[in-house]
């Protein structure tokens, strides 16, 4: 007889346990930490030159570089750890609530720093949690939220990307001016505190599974999908006539043929890479599958044609946006004499289409696919920037901005949905294994962007449309391997498969015809 594993839960019901628990929530949670994130990135970006200066540093200019060059180094080295750890942790949050802790720590030390290597650790500690929030919340959003409604859940995520921009330098600026080198850090914790409150708040899906709750089933996933074949739909709760502090002890049978948590905790058809990771720590490996050693996850993607063509996207989106955080401003100065008040304009221009177009992005690549929204996006880019060469009319050129900000930020959420779909279909590749490797895609990409961009800006004649050219070079290699590469049927299949089949049909010898004899009156 095979050895029972157990498994305890607590017998006293979680408050708010379906808001807690939705998709909803999640999503907003993980919206939050993103918006997070970027806003204590960028909010030091106006006031880390003055301080410098005022610890009397030379070359303030370079020093400023190498910060932000450190917050990159730090969300890349962390990358990998964080991955491995999120996927064989008992839960999601810990790691998360870790992260956010971490960054309001290094909010504090970077305040209080008196010399730049004591700057240089904050960031880096920075861009640890960064990784935190991009690998794990990521993985986590992607648990809670049914298959067919990934695409959405992840647009409507990734609108934190550019509202973090967005307030990050001009709030950092006002607040610099108003109260000084602390306040734009004050500003910072307040914000990492609200959202850990909000991290502390979240339940996952499994764990609401335990209380009768699945947060999967007011989305009536298509009969037939994966999303349907691993919904709860009738899991007994745990006895209120117990002792409030009593726990339940759980049994599962597994059996040779079938795997079955009694509790309904978790089907056989199931997709997802986590179902009670920690909880069933003896006897997960039975019932998901054997987990894969980093070597064996790294070696798989690598093999995918669909998961190095996303990864790339995720390189080439770091680089282009990174590119022109040095170079864009020095373009507009040169050419239109622009202030650094009215660039943070034309920055506000660039940002607000982002937060349109990235809910609508993800909601299409779940209704028609991922291949056709990454293909067209990338398609009504590349145009764009090669306007954005022209000297004619500064009107056009924050048009035109405006425009390719907007299909840039469509690009992201069917990426990372492209993403979950490559976790699912690969054996023992977690969530958090593919959005580590698109977390460090994108941070070599922020890590290179601004040296490839202000070295070509310094050194090339009309640097700024040779930047131009460059990324107009990168995006159109984007799309020949969206185009061959993305989806589950790439649209090179979709566009070749009715000229193939009607080559066979015009091949195939003709059948014979048998003359009946005929019907006798």
């Amino acid at each position: 007889m095979p050895v029972l594993p157990r498994i305890t839960v607590a017998t006293r019901r979680p408050w708010g346990l379906r808001w807690r628990s939705s998709v909803w929530f999640v999503t907003a949670v993980v919206s939050l930490g993103i918006t997070t994130d970027l806003l204590v990135y960028s909010i030091i970006i106006p006031v880390i030159p003055f301080q410098l200066q005022r610890l009397q540093y030379k070359s303030v200019s370079a020093l400023t570089g190498w910060l932000l060059c450190a917050y990159s180094a730090g969300l890349v080295l962390s990358t990998i750890p964080i991955a491995v750890y999120s996927e064989k942790s008992s839960s999601r949050r810990i790691p998360l609530t870790i992260g956010l802790i971490a960054l309001i720590i290094s909010q504090i030390l970077m305040m209080l720093a008196p010399n730049y290597a004591l700057m240089a650790v904050a960031r880096v500690s920075q861009g640890i949690s960064s990784s935190m929030i991009w690998v794990v919340g990521l993985a986590l959003l992607c648990d809670t939220t049914p298959e067919h409604k990934v695409g959405r859940q992840l647009g409507i995520a990734m609108t934190g990307l550019p509202v973090g921009l967005l307030v990050g330098s001009p709030v950092g600026g006002a607040l610099y001016s108003r109260f000084g080198f602390h306040g734009p850090f004050i500003f910072g914790s307040i914000c990492a505190a609200l959202d850990l409150l909000a991290r502390l708040l979240v339940i996952e899906r499994h764990e609401a599974i335990a209380w009768g709750v699945d947060p999967w089933a007011v989305y009536h996933p298509p009969a037939g999908s994966a999303s349907a074949a691993c919904l709860v739909t009738d899991v007994q709760r745990p006895p209120t006539s117990m002792p409030s502090d009593s726990v339940l002890t759980v049994t599962t049978a597994i059996s040779d043929q079938t795997n079955v948590l009694e509790l309904g905790l978790i089907t056989p058809e199931s997709p997802r890479r986590r179902s009670l990771a920690g909880m069933l720590q003896d006897s997960e490996a039975a019932l998901v599958r054997k987990p894969s050693s980093l070597l064996s996850v790294i070696t798989d993607l690598l093999r995918s044609p669909r998961a190095l063509t996303a990864l790339f996207m995720s390189l080439v989106y770091g680089v282009v946006n990174s590119m022109e955080e040095p170079t864009l401003p020095l373009h507009l100065q040169a050419v239109w004499g622009l202030d650094s008040s009215q660039v943070g304009l034309v920055y506000l221009a660039a940002f607000i289409p982002a937060l349109i177009s990235s809910p609508i992005a993800g909601w299409l690549a779940d209704r028609i696919g991922t291949d056709y929204i990454t293909v067209l996006c990338l398609a009504f880019t590349a145009p764009w920037w090669l306007v954005l060469t022209l000297r004619k009319s500064l009107a056009l050129f924050i048009t035109s901005l405006a425009i390719q900000s907007f299909f840039v930020g469509g690009v992201v959420p069917p990426v990372t949905s492209e993403l979950a779909a490559v976790s699912r279909n690969m054996e023992g590749v977690g969530y958090a294994h593919v959005y580590g490797a698109f977390n460090l895609a994108f941070g070599i990409g922020t890590a290179v962007g601004p040296v490839i961009g202000g070295q070509i800006y310094d050194h090339v004649r009309r640097g700024w449309v040779a930047i131009c050219v460059i990324t107009v070079a990168l995006i159109m290699m984007c799309i020949i391997l969206a185009f061959c590469y993305t989806g589950p049927d790439p649209l090179l299949s979709k566009v070749f498969r009715p000229h193939v089949a009607s080559n066979d049909q015009e091949t195939s010898p003709p059948k014979k015809q048998t003359l009946e004899p005929p019907a006798r009156e």
